[in-house]
């Protein structure tokens, strides 16, 4: 008995720091067990056409974290500076230029990038005045900037910018751009460059990681580290190695998982360079600055870090990053909602890094991807288990948007748990004693 209760406290901290992500792999399950009729290459399907979407969207949301402004809810700025960038384009090829939808997609990020960064300027000069509640001004700067947006769009184009009346884009009175928008030729200009067959991509992918694992197995043995333990080792590898046994079978009996839609190689390209610059850049020394900032504001004033510059470098580098993931969405999409597709981005991204485990303080890259498979997750299984449980998949629909908040609402409530757990063990030496 005593030694289950050992186990207990010994696991009570990891079950505290990761209650949300056990909730969803948990409600994930349930769904495969209650809902009998989605097949497990439709789940694959949707799930990995959504991380496409919105994985570099959640990523944009880690550097504010490191650099202690909380979750950034003012990335619909983002979004919607992507938003201007491609109507502007599609305006433009449409009635002058004539671009293919790579073009477009080209114009669409480089253009996107001053509207983006000017305005993420003027956020982290604002996030500055607010300091301390930056998670509620941004949620505010948010509603404001769609206000701007909405009066642009819908008054000035058309009244104050003069436009061309008979262009698709525009409504048919002459003013305002229409509700929704056919992004014509840049629908799918990023996600058809170089698509491969899923199976084949993650046999690929775990053939890598299993030459990674051994390779760092080798060099840890001939640095005699003794932190190299060979349990994890063997492990990895027999995950690894039984990953690929199963691709290869899938491949040679043809299974239904041959039938999941194809990679997009390109965007999983771009999402893996936006990982990397987010692991690489923390190892800079504005990286490093980004995590003192975060850490203690004071502290990293006195040893000369210019705080006030740091805290709009990581709100820029965010909506930028958030503006050029709107783009990879509208484009995998096909359609813009113009005044409608970028109102839930803060909320769900939010949400998708804080079911990965992350937190007002910390958030990591895995953590954000893990994240956003999860979050999709629910959201694939949500109607099914609504048809199941109530008789009505639109029940599960709702339920989507009411998951969202409540991850919001737990995941803050968690984390301030944690905060005064961690201080009240701190604090009596005995409990840590027992913790230990």
């Amino acid at each position: 008995m005593e030694k289950v209760k050992s186990f207990v406290r010994k696991q009570a901290p990891f079950l505290a720091d990761n209650t949300v992500p056990i909730i969803f792999i948990a409600f994930t399950i349930l769904g495969f067990i209650i809902s009998t009729g989605v097949p497990v290459n439709f789940f694959i399907s949707e799930l990995t056409s959504r991380f496409y979407r919105n994985a570099f969207i959640v990523l944009s949301l880690i550097i504010p974290v490191i650099a202690g402004l909380g979750l950034n809810f003012g990335i619909v700025i983002g979004a919607m500076s992507g938003q201007l960038a491609m109507l502007l384009v599609r305006y433009f090829s449409i009635a002058y230029f004539h671009l293919s939808g790579f073009w477009e997609l080209v114009f669409c990020f480089i253009l996107t990038l001053p509207i983006a960064a000017f305005i993420g300027f003027l956020t982290g000069k604002l996030y500055n005045r607010t300091r301390g509640q930056e998670m509620i001004a941004s949620l505010i700067v948010g509603f404001f900037a769609n206000g701007i947006y909405q009066f642009l769009l819908l008054f000035a184009v058309g009244k104050i910018i003069p436009v061309r009346a008979d262009h698709p884009i525009i409504k048919p009175d002459g003013i305002g751009v229409r509700m929704t928008v056919d992004m014509g030729d840049l629908h799918y200009s990023l996600d058809r460059i170089g698509r491969i067959p899923f199976i084949w991509a993650v046999l690929g992918v775990a053939l890598l990681l299993l030459s990674m694992v051994v390779l760092f197995r080798i060099l840890a043995k001939k640095r005699a580290d003794k932190k190299t333990k060979a349990t994890g080792f063997l492990i990895k590898t027999g995950l690894l190695l039984a990953l690929i046994v199963f691709c290869v079978y899938s491949i040679v009996t043809n299974s239904s998982i041959m039938s999941v839609k194809k990679v997009p190689t390109a965007t999983i390209f771009l999402i893996g360079l936006l990982c990397l610059f987010t692991e690489l850049i923390m190892r800079t020394k504005l990286g490093q600055d980004f995590r003192s900032v975060g850490q203690d504001q004071r502290i990293a004033q006195a040893n000369g870090i210019n705080v006030d510059k740091t805290r709009i470098t990581a709100v820029i580098v965010s909506t930028v990053f958030a503006a050029w993931g709107q783009i990879a969405y509208v484009q995998d999409m096909g359609t813009l909602n113009v005044y409608g597709a970028h109102t839930q981005i803060g909320l769900f991204s939010v949400a998708a890094l804080l079911v990965g485990g992350a937190s007002v303080r910390k958030a990591t890259v895995p953590q954000a991807l893990v994240g956003t498979l999860l979050f999709n997750s629910m959201f694939i299984m949500s109607p099914e288990i609504g048809k199941v449980v109530f008789g009505n998949a639109l029940l599960g629909e709702y339920f989507r948007t009411f998951m969202a908040y409540g991850i919001i609402g737990m995941a803050l409530g968690i984390y301030v748990w944690n905060v005064n757990r961690k201080s009240r063990l701190t604090l009596d030496p005995e409990q840590v004693r027992a913790a230990e």
